[in-house]
Parts: structure tokens; C-alpha cells; sequence
């Protein structure tokens, strides 16, 4: 008996990539996913709550457009959560995928999804709060067991100390805990104001100031991602804070809206790991971001890369110091790298 040869399918011809993409953008729900993934990623069951539908139902659009190339995976410990992917230049439809991303980012996005997007990023911002709550006896969090402050202490100075800043400069800081770099801004700076949102951490950096005989610093109590009446900044600071924010991408731009044309973000973050029991022992929301990540949420928000560095760690995570500039004209800069 003579045996059937198995062959094996021929792969997919462009042709068919294309109609696989056209069908997964031909559904108004998936059109919906796509725009609330432009900045942010979530995980399956944030997105089933964000637009009132089941697991599976969400499940299988996701699968649609991941099999269409147009989101993808990312893990974060053991959740895993889904992002927009940016239109790929080596494919033929590029410039279909270019111009629906721009076309439906062009449109308002729905009260109603907006709200749920807004109670989705409450609840992460809850789970950090929670954890702060945990110390306000004083005993500080247990960040030392990822990066001790003084490993980068001395060449974030240095990266401040290269910017061309004015002799009246402002800064601002992001969350500063317990005061510990207050003092190295107050001598560099006419003005400092630290923004934080926890009242025990704050009573604490007010603490320090007062012992160091501060007399050029601010500490408020008050949520950098809201509006706020404050005098644009000539350098914004931000140390490892970013991973506990509920939205990093929108926090970027808020950033960037405190910062005065000409000005700076100095921006210190993990690198992205897998070291998950840092979520229980240190509070975090994010284990670390990529350099493109954080490029392209900076392009989205205005801002211009500028320099960089980066520490290794004995004990697996790397440390990244990023500088970011506002132009003094504001024009679209184009931007490379992944999507949220």
C-alpha cells in the first residue's frame, strides 16, 4: 500500500495576514480594545470589568487581535497583561496599520469607558496606598532590598549637574518618601517642592528638612497625577516611583505638564525584571520597564529622550536613570519602540 506523504501547509501569504487583520479591526468592540490599550496595558479581567463583559467573551477578542498581530503579551509576576503592539515596518500593510491606530486615537474616547478606566486605576492605586499604610509608625519601606539609595546617589547628581539650568531654577520631586534627597536638591536649587500623597511619608520629609535647616523647600501633600497650581518646573525628579503608579504612561504625561519648556525629567527606575516578590515585600505595581517603553510613553507625552544610565545590582535588578526634555517649541517628535 503506498503510503500518503504529509505535507505541510504552505504559511500564511501576506494576502491572508492582511484579511486576518481586516477581520480583527472589523468589530467595533475590538476597535474599543485597541483605544483603550494606546497607553496602558491590562490584564484580561481588568478589561472584561472595563467594558461589562465575561472572561471569555474578552478572551476571545484578545485572541482575535493577537493572532492579527495587534496587541501582545507582556508578564508581570504571574498576571498577564496585554498591550497595543506598534505597526511593524517590515510588514506590507504598515501604513493600514499606521492609519487606523491614528484614526481611532482621534476619537473621543466614551464617558463611560473612560470611568471605567479611572476605576480600574483606582483600585491599582488603592493596593499601593495599602501598603504604604503599613508604615506609619516610621518604619520605612524595604526598597534597600532592591537598590539602596546611595548606589545611585552620586551619578543621579551627576546627570542633574550636567543640565543647563537657570541660576532661579525650581525643582520638583515625585514622591520623596522620607526626605533623603531633599537636601542635595535644596543646595542646587533656588526652590524645591516635594509632592507626595502619603501623609505619614510626608510628615517625615518635613521632618528632615527642618533638622537640615531647609528654608528653600516645600513638602505638600498632594497626588502628582492630578491638576495642580503649581509653577512649571525647570527639572521634575522622580526616583523610583513610577513602578508603584497605577498608570505609568498617563503619568508621564502628567509629569511632563509640570515641566516648563526647556525643562528636564530625571526619571530613575528598575529595569524591567521577573522578580515577582517584590509586589508583596516592596509594594510594587510594576516589575521595572523597558528603555523603549519608557521612551515612547516620553514621546507621547512630548518629551525628548536625552542621557542615560545604567547600574547593575548583585542581586539581579538593574537601575536605569533617564533624562528626558521638553522642547522649547512643542512640535510631534517621532518615536520608536513598543506600545504601552
Amino acid at each position: 500500500m503506498n503510503q500518503i506523504a504529509h505535507i505541510a501547509p504552505p504559511a500564511s501569504s501576506a494576502t491572508e495576514q492582511l484579511a486576518t487583520f481586516c477581520k480583527a479591526t472589523g468589530d467595533v468592540l475590538r476597535l474599543d480594545i485597541l483605544r483603550v490599550l494606546r497607553n496602558d496595558s491590562f490584564g484580561v479581567l481588568e478589561l472584561a470589568r472595563i467594558f461589562a463583559m465575561r472572561q471569555s467573551g474578552m478572551s476571545h477578542h484578545l485572541k482575535v487581535l493577537a493572532n492579527a498581530g495587534l496587541v501582545s503579551t507582556r508578564r508581570e509576576g504571574n498576571s498577564i497583561f496585554y498591550r497595543r503592539s506598534l505597526p511593524d515596518t517590515n510588514q506590507p500593510w504598515f501604513g493600514v496599520h499606521s492609519q487606523l491606530l491614528g484614526g481611532i486615537d482621534a476619537l473621543p474616547l466614551e464617558t463611560a469607558l473612560a470611568e471605567a478606566i479611572a476605576e480600574v486605576h483606582s483600585q491599582r492605586a488603592d493596593l499601593s496606598r495599602q501598603f504604604f499604610a503599613r508604615f506609619t509608625d516610621g518604619t520605612p519601606a524595604q526598597q534597600d532590598l532592591i537598590a539602596h539609595f546611595g548606589l545611585y546617589r552620586e551619578p543621579l547628581l551627576g546627570l542633574i549637574d550636567s543640565l543647563n539650568l537657570p541660576a532661579n531654577a525650581l525643582a520638583l520631586e515625585i514622591g520623596p518618601g522620607e526626605g533623603g534627597f531633599l537636601p542635595d536638591l535644596a543646595s542646587r536649587f533656588e526652590k524645591v517642592v516635594g509632592l507626595d500623597n502619603a501623609p505619614s511619608m510626608l510628615d517625615r520629609a518635613r521632618q528632615q528638612c527642618a533638622d537640615a535647616g531647609l528654608n528653600n523647600v516645600e513638602c505638600l501633600l498632594a497626588d502628582a497625577l492630578q491638576p495642580l497650581p503649581l509653577a512649571p518646573a525647570d527639572c521634575l525628579v522622580c526616583n523610583m516611583v513610577l513602578h508603584h503608579m497605577p498608570a505609568p504612561a498617563e503619568a508621564l504625561k502628567r509629569f511632563a505638564g509640570l515641566i516648563k519648556p526647556g525643562g528636564s525629567l530625571i526619571l530613575t527606575e528598575l529595569c524591567s525584571h521577573n522578580q515577582s516578590w517584590v509586589r508583596e515585600t516592596c509594594g510594587d505595581l510594576w516589575l521595572g520597564f523597558d528603555q523603549l517603553d519608557l521612551s515612547y510613553w516620553a514621546g507621547e507625552a512630548g518629551l525628548v529622550p536625552g542621557n542615560s544610565l545604567y547600574i547593575g545590582l548583585r542581586n539581579g535588578f538593574q537601575i536605569q536613570l533617564q533624562q528626558f526634555s521638553k522642547p522649547l517649541i512643542e512640535h510631534v517628535f517621532p518615536t520608536e519602540g513598543t506600545a504601552a
